[in-house]
């Protein structure tokens, strides 16, 4: 099923499935950004420029968050002082560094680079980690 929202983003109206988004970001200031799949066009919503818009990606994003469809596996990570929902089954590829063990994957969409490391943010590195395995059968330890 589809979630096409309409968005009015720097002179252009998009009509956009937000069920083929991979990544959301949101930042301290409540603004959201997401990129368009196939583009690394990045679209961000803030509140006081877009209410309608910016409600319908946020409730969006709590729903596939606490509720994910078939296929999909959404986390939720803090990294740089913003929290990104995650589609890690749309990750192609992941590695671990031997001497840190930080986890490093590219967002597909935006080629946004995200390192997740063991000590600082254990629960999203538990969660990634315990993906790859289930995912794949192999383990990066």
């Amino acid at each position: 099923m589809t979630y096409w929202i309409k968005i009015s983003y720097e002179r252009d109206t998009y009509v956009i499935d937000l069920k083929q988004i991979s990544a959301f970001c949101r930042a301290p200031n409540h603004r959201v950004t997401f990129w368009l799949p196939d583009g690394r066009i990045p679209i961000l919503i803030h509140p006081q420029s877009n209410q309608d818009a910016y409600e319908k990606v946020v409730n969006y994003i709590k729903q596939i968050v606490t509720t994910p469809e078939q296929g999909a596996y959404w986390v939720k990570i803090l990294y740089d002082r913003e929290e990104y929902a995650i589609n890690l089954a749309r990750i192609s590829a992941f590695s671990r560094e031997p001497n840190t063990g930080k986890i490093s994957f590219w967002l597909p969409d935006s080629g946004t680079r995200i390192i997740i490391h063991p000590h600082s943010n254990p629960d999203a590195y538990s969660l990634v980690m315990e993906y790859i395995e289930k995912k794949t059968g192999y383990s990066l330890e």
